[in-house]
């Protein structure tokens, strides 16, 4: 006991006694197994910069796991995994491995300086409880080494060091920690940082060169209470290598436990550093072209249009509109550089539409009074197309921990008018592994509107599906007023007609309306066919924006889901310059817990992260259940007009 006691005394002494330097790097820093910044099994309290994001591939004895992490901000680190655990049985279908989802947050309280950076944390702390675990760890950094000390509770929690939980000390129930696992998706606040003792641990990582860091840890996990049916311990440490094959790559080796080698694969981005700032484009013009028509080329080589030129004796005013840039400062700095290549000196006002809804309206009736029209674009029809490779998830079924489809995927947008559009959305399926669904779902209350997923799914490879075939027209009668009506296939499970109105001021944080769809179920085959389902479904919408020191978009709306409960959904996300974008929401409806089954209410977490086109854009909840369920639509008013305001 005394030199378990010195050795943790030496520990905390080099800690405090070294001269600090700052180990916040995405260089040096590494996702651990359960996909947070930490060292082998132990978290540490090291966080990147807000919108980076990642994917950890790791193979252990005797789990498996896939985790994808973000961080919204610098100092919230979030992740959510899928695990499959090898030997244990799943229940009801003995004959496979266990799979299970969690998800696991980690909060900065205090950065680097004199004293430690300290962190606290909760793991899969709205799943099973198969690694549910909490922790409060701290780091400090001294040239090469990094030095991290902590104490973990439950999961993180065992080996032979335990000691008294110290919060014991402040009330006596937190030395119950008790439970309902088995029930997937459920908070359970009461039992966290709850349990009669808790285990300290510490670790250490090492630049050996750029490339190469050395990591060891005393490990905590509890190997013995788990269901996860480990080994006994060899050893109480585990050590890792860690190769950077460059910046956005990572291989990691470790022993763990003195038991056996486990093997991590990481993909991580940082945006601010890796996402090239725009570069103007200059447009090849002719001598002879005039200024309107250089401004013009200019402005439509860099994806912006012009709908309409008029011209006063001090002002030019041009009528835009453009699909493609997330940040209306891009927009005025686009039209800043085209007016210096195009020679035009004069004061330019704008008006700038999406779909001919009137986003920003800096023209008056007074000034097109007096303006001269120098151009009008001719409206015939334009097609914008866009084919590209995509990658479909469905992860942790029952019937195999990994399943996916690659799919060449094909977007078409056909201009009618200048506010009415014809969309589709056409999948080829490359390869995919979805023959062998079949196991139905649970719980289908109220009604089957996307618990059946895996009937879709399995008819992916019959050739070419229509993912969607819309009509979309859009109207803004009146200023800040906005409408959209839509009608035909509106997505992979429904077609129907609806209709979308939305107040927004460009000056105003917030923005609210409303809308209403008339849905039918469409069958299996991904065609024009229809299955007998019919349902109305209707939300009220509230959107408000913060720029505060804690910047977020949040959307309220209440109303008729898709199976015909009702209730509400509040959602708060992050968006970014790059277009990254995380968000989680929640959803309660009148189905009853009960009636819901496990997971208890609708909830999850979604985003999008612009690589390779669309590439990865998925939501995830812990469980697919029928409740809360809406549809998944090409774009809501919102989210167009949101373009025209500074990015958060």
């Amino acid at each position: 006991m005394l030199k378990k006691l010195h050795k943790g005394h030496l520990f905390t002494a080099l800690i405090f006694l070294i001269p600090p330097l700052s180990g916040d790097s995405f260089k040096y820093n590494s996702f651990n197994n359960h996909g947070s910044v930490g060292l082998i099994n132990t978290p540490t309290a090291r966080f990147y910069n807000e919108g980076v994001h990642g994917v950890t591939i790791y193979d252990g004895t005797p789990d498996q796991k896939i985790t994808l992490s973000s961080n919204p901000y610098d100092w919230l680190e979030a992740s959510f995994f899928y695990t499959n655990v090898q030997g244990l049985p799943y229940p009801g279908y003995e004959y496979q491995d266990y799979k299970d989802k969690g998800f696991n947050v980690k909060f900065r309280l205090k950065e680097e300086g004199d004293l430690p950076a300290i962190a606290i944390g909760l793991n899969d702390f709205a799943g099973t409880g198969l690694y549910s675990s909490e922790y409060i760890v701290a780091s400090q950094g001294f040239n090469k080494l990094d030095f991290h000390y902590g104490i973990g509770w439950d999961r993180l929690g065992g080996d032979n060091g335990r000691i008294k939980n110290p919060l014991v000390y402040i009330n006596d129930s937190f030395e119950d920690r008790a439970s309902d696992r088995g029930q997937g998706g459920k908070l359970e606040p009461g039992k966290y940082f709850s349990g009669a003792t808790v285990t300290p641990f510490y670790g250490i990582s090492y630049v050996i060169r750029d490339d190469l860091i050395l990591k060891i840890e005393k490990d905590p996990t509890d190997t013995e209470g788990s269901r996860l049916r480990y080994d006994d311990r060899k050893s109480d440490f585990s050590m890792a290598l860690q190769y950077s094959i460059n910046d956005n790559f990572d291989i990691g080796v470790s022993f763990e436990r003195g038991n056996f080698f486990s093997f991590r694969f990481v993909y991580k981005n940082d945006p601010v550093t890796s996402l090239k700032k725009y570069e103007y484009q200059e447009a090849d013009v002719n001598t002879n072209d005039n200024k309107y028509t250089k401004l013009i080329k200019n402005l439509e080589e860099n994806g912006i249009g012009v709908e309409k030129i008029v011209e006063s004796s001090r002002s030019i005013g041009l009528d835009l509109t453009q699909f493609i840039h997330n940040d209306i400062r891009l927009i005025e700095e686009i039209v800043s550089e085209a007016a210096v290549n195009a020679g035009i000196t004069k004061e330019i006002k704008k008006d700038i539409s999406i779909a001919d809804l009137k986003a920003v309206t800096e023209i008056d009736q007074d000034f097109e009074n007096r303006a001269q029209l120098i151009y009008e674009r001719d409206t015939s029809r334009r097609i914008n197309t866009d084919t590209g490779l995509r990658f479909r998830p469905f992860l942790a079924s029952r019937e195999e921990f990994f399943k996916g489809a690659f799919l060449i995927e094909n977007n078409t947008e056909f201009i009618l008018r200048e506010n009415f559009f014809f969309n589709t959305n056409l999948k080829y399926v490359l390869t995919d592994n979805f023959d062998d669904l079949r196991f139905p779902p649970v719980d289908t209350f109220p009604a089957q509107v996307r618990s059946d997923i895996k009937q879709y799914l399995k008819n992916m490879d019959e050739g070419i599906l229509i993912g969607r075939a819309q009509f979309d027209y859009y109207l803004t009668p009146k200023e800040n007023h906005h409408f959209m009506a839509s009608a035909g296939i509106l997505e992979d499970m429904f077609s129907g007609v609806g209709i979308e109105y939305l107040y927004a001021k460009p000056n105003l944080n917030y923005a609210y309306g409303f809308e209403i769809f008339d849905v039918q179920k469409r069958d299996y085959e991904w065609g024009f066919g229809l299955l007998d389902y019919r349902n109305t479904t209707y939300t009220a919408n509230f959107y408000y924006r913060n720029y505060g020191y804690i910047p977020f978009d949040m959307k309220f709306s209440a109303g008729e889901y898709l199976a015909g409960d009702i209730g509400s959904t509040i959602e708060f996300s992050r968006t970014f310059r790059s277009g990254v974008n995380f968000g989680v929401f929640a959803t309660f409806t009148d189905v009853s817990f009960e009636q819901f089954g496990e997971g208890s209410f609708d909830k999850g977490i979604f985003f999008n992260i612009p690589i390779y086109g669309n590439f990865i854009n998925y939501t995830w909840r812990p469980l697919t259940k029928d409740p809360g369920s809406k549809l998944v639509r090409r774009n809501n008013l919102n989210e167009l007009l949101v373009k025209f305001k500074p990015i958060n």
